[in-house]
């Protein structure tokens, strides 16, 4: 596969710029989206941005929509692996492709949202669409834990011990990419700020699932940019729902950060004890406006999320043990020369 001479970090800044523009053009379109009559709020399982109405013939385009976007990708992404299969500094021609693709999807899903309003949330939970997320952050702590560690920059064992961690490395690409395709066509593009702020992260997970085997896929700075964009986009969700769950998000996205995420980025120790004591800092200052009660919904994110790392690892492992199972199960043990009345050494077969 020919590499280009477009270097992947200015690739990478051009899709940034042209992700914010995306977003911009989102919340300029409230002025003339055709948004239809929202039904109430009616608790954490109801989506309010969808038709009140389900149409079948919108609906059915919605989903050839996300399954020729999601199908696609996956084949670049296949494609990359068996035709390049190395990291370089520049783009190859499947990452320009790949950009392409996704740009042209991003798009295609404007002008759906503008001409018939409605996602897959029309047909599918909101928990499949939070959750998808949710296994991807989880997903990321598993396999960069050889890397960064996970707890204050040590490696922690997890069950399927580096094996999995090697094989949650080499396929996360399929599963980021269904996660991402899948909660980008779950929404309308609306142009809430908690919309615009989840469709900015989606957008800039799209051009990381695009720049695969390039040097900019793997830049450190980057991919935990990407992390701690959850912690702003959960934190603006949640000032605008009822139970404002801001300091439970925003706090315990920023918790991970400073056990885990940070000790990948090569900071000093004084660095790393700065952002520590102002991390305790900001704690503090909360609890003692708020009370001490907030401290309570603090550790909620942080432990769903360790505890999540086991659970997907655990996962892995029993399916790769059930695969090798099933594996030897139907290869036949090789014939032994006293079995096929050879002489030993002999050639069985031509």
């Amino acid at each position: 596969m020919k590499v280009t001479e477009l270097r992947a970090s200015r690739a990478l800044l051009g899709a940034i710029i042209a992700g914010l523009l995306m977003t911009a053009l989102i919340a300029v379109s409230t002025t003339w989206l055709a948004r239809p009559d929202l039904l109430p709020d009616a608790g954490p399982s109801w989506y309010v941005w969808q038709r009140p109405e389900r149409s079948t013939l919108i609906m059915a385009g919605v989903w050839a929509l996300y399954a020729l976007h999601q199908v696609g990708f996956w084949a670049l992404i296949w494609y990359g692996q068996q035709r390049v299969g190395k990291y370089t500094g520049r783009l190859h021609l499947v990452n320009v492709a790949a950009l392409a693709f996704n740009a042209a999807f991003v798009l295609l899903h404007f002008a759906q949202t503008q001409l018939w309003y409605d996602g897959l949330a029309q047909d599918v939970s909101i928990w499949s669409s939070q959750f998808s997320v949710i296994i991807l952050l989880v997903w990321v702590l598993l396999m960069e834990n050889d890397r960064r560690g996970l707890v204050f920059g040590k490696k922690v064992p997890t069950p399927g011990g580096a094996g999995v961690r090697a094989w949650a490395r080499r396929y996360h690409g399929y599963y980021f990419a269904w996660a991402a395709v899948y909660t980008f066509w779950y929404h309308p593009m609306e142009t809430t700020t908690g919309h615009l702020v989840g469709f900015l992260y989606m957008f800039l997970i799209l051009v990381q699932g695009s720049l695969f085997l390039t040097r900019a896929h793997v830049n450190r700075w980057w991919t935990v940019t990407l992390e701690v964009m959850v912690l702003f986009h959960g934190a603006v969700v949640a000032l605008n729902s009822p139970k404002q769950l801001w300091f439970q998000f925003g706090w315990g996205f920023a918790t991970i950060f400073v056990v885990t995420q940070m000790h990948g980025l090569g900071l000093s120790r004084r660095a790393r004890w700065l952002i520590g004591l102002a991390y305790v800092g900001s704690v503090g200052l909360v609890v003692s406006q708020l009370g001490t009660a907030k401290l309570a919904t603090l550790p909620r994110v942080p432990a769903a999320e360790y505890a999540g790392v086991f659970i997907l690892a655990a996962i892995f492992a029993a399916g790769l043990w059930t695969a090798r199972r099933v594996g030897s199960r139907r290869t036949p043990a090789p014939e032994t020369a006293a079995e096929t009345g050879a002489p030993t050494g002999a050639q069985v077969g031509v």
